[in-house]
């Protein structure tokens, strides 16, 4: 059967008086800010406490955005006669931003969770060479990044937790064993049949 001549115009001039006659919804930014996904990819916050300079992220990154500068310290030896280690101190993290892609692959590959997503955007400047966030500007969005949503009832137990709770079982049952006394040194031996004040040692001296 054929197509009735004129019926793909009216379909689509129905489509476009259905759509006209609906109230439109338009978000009037930056007076109405916009409700963004916990995940959403707007800036990196750094969180320097876990930053071990390992490179991970700057060799990984694709647009070589990221800027890191360090020094090794000798850190003495915790017991006598013990070893002097070295470490890494952070002198310099930055991200220019204006190069960034925004691909997320500097927060995958870093081992030490160092580096987070939060959602903030605004952060557009007039001047380009402005784009370059130093530590302290990226430590500043840390208290921007939302916290992780929470682990599905019938998900695995994380193995960090796993295994801090059997150290914990352990450090437990081991104290419990030091503060229990030992076998026949409870109270009722002191004033036992080996004491010689009991009723049977009185019987045993009578036979």
């Amino acid at each position: 059967m054929s197509p009735i001549p004129g019926s793909g115009l009216a379909k689509g001039l129905a489509v476009t008086l259905r759509t006209m006659t609906k109230k439109t919804v338009t978000a009037q930014y930056p007076d109405v800010q916009p409700h963004l996904p916990p995940r959403s990819r707007g800036v990196i916050g750094l969180f320097e406490e876990n930053c071990t300079v390992c490179m991970l992220c700057a060799r990984e990154c694709p647009d070589w955005c990221i800027y890191i500068d360090s020094h090794k310290e000798t850190v003495p030896a915790v017991t006598p006669g013990g070893r002097e280690r070295s470490r890494n101190v952070l002198d310099r993290f930055a991200i220019d931003f204006s190069l960034c892609m925004y691909c997320g692959i500097c927060i995958e590959v870093c081992p030490f969770d160092a580096l987070f997503w939060s959602p903030e955007f605004e952060y557009a400047e007039t001047d380009i060479r402005d784009l370059t966030h130093e530590r302290d500007k990226l430590r500043e969005w840390m208290w921007t990044v939302p916290a992780p949503p929470a682990l599905d009832p019938g998900a695995e137990e994380p193995k960090e937790l796993g295994a801090a709770r059997k150290a914990a079982d352990k450090l437990a049952a081991a104290q419990a064993a030091e503060n229990t006394p030992p076998a026949g040194a409870g109270p009722a031996d002191e004033g036992g049949p080996a004491g010689g004040t009991g009723p049977a040692s009185g019987q045993g001296g009578q036979g």
